[in-house]
């Protein structure tokens, strides 16, 4: 049996967020596939997620005790590093993603936790997992010129990696707010994209 961790990233209600309708096809989909393994969803934005304080980072960076796992800020990095699959869900803001998912990773980057320092510098510890990240897009960042200013995809996949999480797909919804383009066939093509891919994730 698996452990999913289903990180949602969208402030909007799942019945507004093209984000959301994706991921939740896609979780759907799994739990058909996949009817042994646990999902548990994280929905950041109902979750005591803040940014991180000075206080924190001392205890974050202090040696790990099993009351660590208690720790408001640690218990997420814990339980991240125990899961073996993710899916994140969360919209393009910016060109890059929305603030409480950064902040969220900034709690789960955590030395002896999901990383280590060696001799040679820092080395991933979760290794042997995967991470799917759905993603909506209001412009065309599958192609030039616009493919080089997203950021957001580009860093989650580089975090994953540094982490040790390599199998890393991303399933994304583009050019969702450019006039003239067909909303309604770009969103079944992509809900049913994610759906193929939880058959087999």
């Amino acid at each position: 049996m698996s452990t999913v961790l289903y990180i949602k990233a969208s402030v909007r209600p799942q019945e507004v967020s093209r984000t959301l309708k994706i991921s939740e096809a896609f979780i759907e989909t799994y739990k058909k596939h996949h009817p042994q393994d646990q999902i548990i969803t994280l929905d950041l934005y109902k979750e005591n997620i803040r940014f991180l304080t000075t206080q924190d980072l001392t205890e974050i960076f202090a040696p790990k005790t099993e009351e660590s796992r208690k720790h408001p800020v640690l218990k997420y990095a814990y339980q991240f590093a125990e899961a073996d699959k993710y899916v994140i869900a969360e919209p393009m803001w910016n060109l890059n993603l929305p603030a409480i998912l950064k902040a969220y990773i900034d709690y789960i980057t955590v030395v002896g936790i999901s990383f280590k320092y060696t001799e040679h510098g820092a080395v991933g510890l979760l290794h042997g997992k995967k991470a799917i990240n759905i993603i909506s897009r209001g412009g065309d960042y599958l192609s030039e010129p616009h493919h080089s200013l997203e950021m957001g995809d580009r860093y989650m996949r580089v975090l994953f990696n540094f982490l040790g999480i390599c199998d890393f797909t991303t399933i994304s919804a583009d050019k969702l707010d450019i006039v003239g383009e067909n909303i309604e066939a770009i969103m079944s093509r992509t809900i049913e994209k994610a759906r193929e891919a939880a058959k087999v994730f």
